[in-house]
């Protein structure tokens, strides 16, 4: 280089200059776009089994702020001149209890409710401890003023798939007591009874995420329509979170476009996510994004992938969490004068 002239030198450098510039011109985008592309697989494409984790699930800051989905302020009538009524829920989990009160026009207000898992569903009870925890529902229903004519008793259809609920249901029986069974299209269609506002019938759904399955449903006409999907308990049953996903997706496509406006939901996991956000003592939560919540264990983590497919194929941002509804109070309701 030192034998070289100034000019020389100038014109290589310019030369090795261009090079690089032209390098980096024609191979830089190629290289962006395969980046681009490889993310974009990852993303979308279902791997090992689980879609919640090849495709993010939607977080508050991208969750529909033109829908109030920070707040529900709507407050439902109190009855007039009611009457108490109270029923016993048999369930995937074990015995919950409610009473309320309603009227003539089936409004309605929560009392008291109970919730207890209990140990009969393993199986690790006596038909006499089961007797006793009957009867001890019975007596504080009485005890609260509930006639007892007014007593009823539901088995979901989520606690029909486990025996033990033939041996309690061959207790009740000899008790005197009529036990009502209802199939997965009833319970849905009762869940939106009880949590449903009739001003909410042309543009809003029902979800129900039970252990045993789960219940959409929705207004057809002057009718609720109900479908069954898998419960928060999948993994159970040996299914993966992928197959869920995929099998919940399609089935909650089903829903009216013109009903996704609002979703009301209720269930056991629905329950957990709520009482993290909960202010004070509302009647109605609204849910975070399904990508806000960390789930804990398997039931938590199916009922989040669950949440987030109904999310995902509605295209609802607003689930309002009921503190006080569920299907057996839609039973009482749906009772004769």
């Amino acid at each position: 280089m030192a034998r070289l002239t100034t000019f020389s030198r100038l014109l290589i450098t310019l030369l090795i200059i261009g090079g690089v510039y032209f390098a980096v011109k024609t191979f830089l985008p190629k290289f962006q776009s395969g980046t681009s592309e490889t993310t974009e697989t990852a993303a979308t494409t279902p791997g090992n089994g689980s879609e919640a984790a090849s495709a993010p699930a939607p977080k508050s800051e991208t969750w529909g702020k033109n829908s109030s989905a920070s707040s529900f302020n709507y407050v439902p009538p109190a009855p007039v001149n009611g009457v108490l009524k109270g029923v016993v829920e048999l369930g995937a989990t074990g015995f919950n209890s409610f009473i309320i009160k309603t009227d003539a026009q089936k409004n309605w207000k929560l009392e008291k409710a109970e919730y207890g898992a209990s140990l009969v569903y393993e199986n690790l009870a006596t038909e006499n401890d089961i007797e006793k925890g009957l009867k001890n529902y019975i007596a504080d229903m009485l005890a609260y003023g509930v006639g007892p004519k007014n007593i009823h008793f539901v088995i979901s259809s989520g606690a029909k798939k486990i025996p033990v609920t033939t041996t309690i249901s061959k207790l009740l029986k000899g008790m005197g007591y009529v036990v009502n069974e209802v199939t997965p299209q009833q319970e849905a269609q009762l869940a939106l009874r009880s949590c449903l506002p009739a001003g909410y019938y042309g543009n809003a759904f029902v979800v129900d995420i039970g252990s045993g399955n789960t219940k959409i449903s929705w207004m057809s006409g002057d009718s609720p329509t109900g479908i069954e999907l898998p419960g928060a308990k999948y993994r159970q049953t040996g299914k993966t979170d992928d197959a869920v996903f995929q099998e919940v997706s399609a089935k909650a496509k089903q829903v009216p476009g013109n009903m996704r406006q609002t979703c009301f939901i209720i269930g056991g996991v629905p329950f957990e996510l709520a009482k993290q956000t909960r202010n004070g003592k509302e009647r109605y939560t609204v849910l975070k994004a399904p990508g806000d919540y960390q789930g804990e264990g398997d039931k938590q983590l199916g009922g989040l992938n669950i949440y987030k497919a109904i999310a995902d194929a509605t295209g609802c941002r607003q689930f309002v969490f009921d503190w006080d509804a569920n299907f057996t109070i839609g039973f009482l309701l749906n009772l004769p004068k």
